[in-house]
């Protein structure tokens, strides 16, 4: 006898079918390991607990674990190694799915299990249509946004903001150890920044640091020389900002207004733009890792799929650690909870709309040349100040 089961499955002389493959049927609810190594459980946890609080059948808990971006490819590498993998489900930015692309961690998805993730063109943000292209069907965005590279200054400190990366270095050596960025290879806002560099040099070729970056990797060795040191973390970068140690430093849409919520950074510090510069677009990913069990997998792509529809990427507005942070089409502030519209409502910043609307947004390095970006940065950049 056949029957419907959760979502479109459907049980098969107790066979679980999910888009046409065949998994064993859930005998109990399922313990789901999740690790974090984006900061997105801020953003996407209540909307990942509302999963297992709708489907107790299905999970029986959720498990949550963070780590930092670089250790997660060679760790998981190594339980796949090992033939145990104890992870489940992966929130990552860039950084880490590109790592573990390299090193063919990721179930690929798409193709296979398409049925469950109908017409994704349609349904995402251009943006972060952009954005999901680049996971080659390995991963989902789950929330996104245009990032940077946005600077963030103390305005009792800085009377006149730079508005050119020449002004910008001009007042970094006029005032030394007052800039900084956070390590590329862990930070957003540090990324974005770089990679906005060559759309403000007019490098020839944005999308290949090795080869066309020659006026940007010129200009970061200049820059370095009054750069004191760079934090392993964005969130580093705000303490020093906030307690006076920096005047100027690189930020993004969300981690502009998230750390002045939470009071991190004064609520009266600002945000400056370089002129005629190229948004860089910046995204949290679900991913699977290779290896997750036959009884754990349907779940897991069951969670995916429900993290996608409109009315839980409405919880991705979160206190705007994303900003906007929904990567779907079609879902308003209005939708989101009382204390999401609350925040953005107060943090929130005017000018945003017309800068998001009015300047170009490109995608990010893929993940071949984003490794190497990172890498060449750490070695000829970052090596001899990077501070733990």
């Amino acid at each position: 006898m056949n029957y419907l089961n959760w979502r479109g499955c459907l049980f098969a002389t107790g066979t679980l079918l999910c888009s046409g493959v065949a998994f064993g049927a859930l005998a109990q609810p399922v313990v789901i390991n999740v690790i974090d190594v984006a900061g997105d459980l801020q953003v996407s946890q209540p909307a990942i607990e509302k999963f297992q609080a709708e489907h107790p059948d299905l999970v029986s808990k959720f498990v949550f674990t963070q780590a930092t971006a670089p250790e997660l490819a060679g760790k998981l590498k190594a339980q796949q190694d090992a033939g145990h993998v104890d992870i489940d489900f992966v929130l990552t930015g860039n950084d880490a799915l590109a790592a573990g692309m390299e090193q063919g961690i990721w179930l690929d998805i798409l193709p296979k299990y398409e049925a469950k993730f109908p017409n994704l063109k349609e349904r995402y943000l251009p943006g972060a249509y952009l954005m999901q292209e680049m996971a080659k069907g390995q991963a989902f965005v789950l929330d996104w946004n245009p990032s940077g590279p946005l600077l963030e200054y103390a305005p009792d400190r800085v009377k006149k903001m730079p508005d050119t990366p020449e002004a910008l270095l001009a007042w970094c050596k006029a005032n030394p150890g007052h800039f900084m960025y956070a390590r590329p290879a862990n930070s957003g806002p540090g990324r974005t920044f770089v990679m906005g560099l060559p759309y403000l040099l007019g490098d020839k070729d944005p999308s290949d640091p090795i080869k066309g970056w020659d006026k940007t990797w010129a200009y970061l060795k200049e820059l370095d020389g009054c750069i004191e040191y760079y934090t392993s973390g964005t969130t580093a970068s705000m303490k020093e900002l906030a307690d006076g140690t920096r005047d100027i430093i690189a930020t993004s849409t969300g981690w502009d207004i998230n750390p002045r919520y939470l009071g991190i950074v004064p609520e009266e510090y600002k945000i400056a733009t370089l002129k005629n510069f190229h948004w860089v677009g910046d995204a949290d990913y679900m991913a699977v890792p290779k290896g997750v069990s036959e009884e754990k997998l349907p779940v897991v792509l069951d969670l995916m799929a429900y993290l996608l529809e409109q009315k839980q990427q409405a919880y991705m507005y979160d206190h705007g650690y994303m900003y906007p942070g929904p990567a779907m089409k079609g879902v308003t502030l209005d939708m989101a909870p009382q204390d999401s519209q609350d925040t953005i409502n107060q943090f929130g910043r005017p000018e945003y709309k017309s800068l998001i609307d009015d300047n170009p947004t490109e995608p990010p390095l893929d993940n071949k040349q984003l490794t190497a970006m990172f890498d060449k940065w750490d070695r000829e950049i970052g090596a001899a100040k990077m501070k733990k």
